[in-house]
């Protein structure tokens, strides 16, 4: 990508970043050195870049224009972005989420269709000395459940887990997510998400459509009254926007990989949610 295009998403991340309400400093008694918009916007960028740290920060000095909006008096070490990153509430990413949201949405749009579903992203990260005791590298994976606005591929929440769990167990969290942002047609979720509780959630409390493949045992099929309705009803128009969040998942990985850099588990966390940030952000 040209420069003008890396100059135009700086002024974009600190343009969301201020809007969000971020606070330049994360305490009276912080250095004065950088500020919060700062470090943030330029995390954002290496993420957009797909360097590590080091390599990151060696850039930098090349690229007057960006330091120059970001008003950088010097470049920071690489280790200051490592532990700012650190330090930052991951709270912060949720309010910027909601920003985003509502500048590409008009405050009380109503979205016709979310999909929700899920992925698994990984760490090859361990250390020297665990590597060599096994003989192999160790991965970790992270998973990550999101909500979209399907028709125009936004990322409406994310819910992450680093033990397997069932997808059922964060789809009540991510419907919140949404429904404390703006309102929805219809909920898509593939078969691993069925259940009687799911469907009556969505239906009862949220007031919207489920639209979720009901499961089979055996052969057979153990209904409720809602599972019931949606084996006569089912949507199979509706349902195949489902695939879009799908597609969504494979843009972040094609563009920043599957694999995250960070030791720490809830580092790697907020490495997944700047690239769906991002995501959302160069829509």
């Amino acid at each position: 990508m040209s420069e003008n295009w890396y100059i135009n998403f700086v002024k974009t991340s600190l343009e969301v970043i201020e809007n969000s309400h971020v606070p330049l400093r994360s305490s009276k008694f912080s250095k004065n050195k950088y500020t919060q918009h700062q470090l943030l916007a330029l995390i954002f960028l290496k993420e957009k870049i797909g360097n590590d740290y080091r390599d990151f920060t060696e850039l930098l000095p090349n690229w007057t224009t960006i330091t120059d909006i970001l008003q950088l008096e010097q470049i920071p070490h690489y280790t200051i972005l490592q532990k700012f990153l650190s330090r930052i509430p991951a709270l912060t990413f949720r309010i910027i989420l909601k920003n985003i949201i509502r500048r590409l949405h008009l405050k009380g749009e109503q979205i016709k269709i979310t999909s929700i579903d899920s992925t698994v992203f990984t760490s090859s990260y361990a250390s020297h000395y665990y590597s060599k005791r096994i003989n192999k590298t160790r991965k970790i994976f992270i998973k990550a459940s999101i909500a979209i606005e399907s028709d125009n591929l936004i990322i409406l929440g994310w819910k992450f887990s680093k033990i397997p769990v069932h997808d059922s167990q964060h789809a009540k969290s991510l419907i919140n997510q949404v429904v404390r942002i703006t309102k929805s047609d219809y909920f898509t979720m593939d078969k691993g998400y069925d259940s009687e509780d799911i469907h009556k959630y969505i239906r009862d409390i949220v007031k919207a459509e489920s639209v979720i493949p009901v499961r089979k045992w055996n052969g057979n099929i153990y209904s409720g009254k809602y599972r019931m309705e949606m084996i006569k009803n089912f949507n199979q128009v509706k349902y195949g926007q489902r695939n879009m969040v799908e597609t969504v998942f494979s843009v972040i990985k094609r563009r920043y990989g599957e694999n995250v850099r960070s030791r720490k588990y809830f580092n790697q966390i907020k490495e997944i949610k700047i690239r769906m940030l991002i995501h959302d952000m160069t829509l």
